[in-house]
């Protein structure tokens, strides 16, 4: 097979592969921190050995990265709680379409990162997703599980982008399973004092399904993402990621049996369609800069 469709297939297959970890919220019985820490350690061991089998040293290259990792994983900590949490509070569909704000409110924080310009379209890309959202909300009120969950959903994309615009910047000169190896391990530190005993009392499916989110749905798809980028343009590695809430909620259709109404489907086609347009406009003004 030709390696660039073949590096297209491994790419749809990470981003299923990550669409279904938000299943995960739902099969295994621990709460969200729980759920995140059984996680990270296997996801670290196994990142571990896949840096040290590609002959990769897992030494950072200065005292500042490791400060650096340590901000990350932390923010990454947060991120996957919140994650898991926005799912336990509403559904699959609606907590995919909530983290899916991540890509309007990163443009929306670049300026801080990059000193550029906030143009017109990005501010009605944001007035796109605020509509999307308000299709998805059942009522104002902190009381309803599902406003909840959309709101956790919302700080988990903010702690994402933010975490993003932290690795662009500051850390991108390292492989994805080299980054998270450590932010894995420092999400693993970060929890220790926060798991709960339940973690310890599982059934041996709980722990299974622990093992298949840490190996199959983490620790795999960030070492496919590095493979899949040796052949494809990073705007169409982009554009496929934005599929992972579609594969998700698909999933959760087919196996948990979600029914998403109909204005869960409208709120997602517009924060997806905002999404998809920011990521075609991102990359745009990426390819600009680097022709100037």
């Amino acid at each position: 097979m030709d390696p660039v469709k073949r590096s297209l297939w491994s790419l749809h297959l990470t981003v299923i592969l990550l669409g279904a970890t938000a299943l995960m919220s739902k099969v295994i019985p621990l709460s969200a921190t729980d759920i995140t820490f059984g996680r990270s350690i296997i996801a670290c061991v196994v990142l571990v050995l896949i840096v040290k089998l590609t002959g990769s040293s897992l030494r950072l290259n200065s005292k500042k990265d490791y400060f650096i990792a340590l901000a990350l994983g932390l923010l990454m900590s947060a991120h996957w709680v919140t994650y898991f949490a926005a799912m336990q509070y509403s559904s699959v569909s609606v907590g995919m379409i909530a983290l899916f704000t991540f890509p309007v409110i990163a443009v929306l924080l670049e300026p801080f990162f990059e000193g550029i310009r906030l143009v017109w379209q990005d501010l009605l890309s944001a007035v796109v997703v605020f509509l999307g959202i308000l299709f998805i909300v059942p009522e104002i009120s902190l009381e309803n599980d599902v406003t909840m969950g959309i709101l956790i959903g919302i700080l988990s994309a903010f702690l994402y982008a933010l975490r993003n615009l932290c690795h662009r910047k500051y850390f991108s000169h390292y492989s994805g399973s080299h980054a998270m190896a450590y932010q894995t391990l420092i999400i693993f530190i970060s929890l220790l004092a926060f798991v709960s005993e339940d973690l310890f009392t599982g059934t041996a499916d709980t722990y299974l399904w622990l093992i298949v989110l840490g190996i199959f749905l983490t620790a795999l798809p960030h070492a496919l993402i590095a493979t899949s980028l040796k052949h494809l343009r990073v705007k169409t590695f982009s554009l496929v990621a934005c599929m992972q809430p579609f594969y998700g909620v698909i999933l959760a259709v087919l196996i948990l049996d979600e029914k998403p109404n109909w204005q869960t489907f409208v709120g997602g086609i517009l924060v997806i369609s905002a999404a998809i347009y920011e990521t075609i406009n991102a990359q745009r003004l990426h390819g600009n800069k680097q022709s100037d």
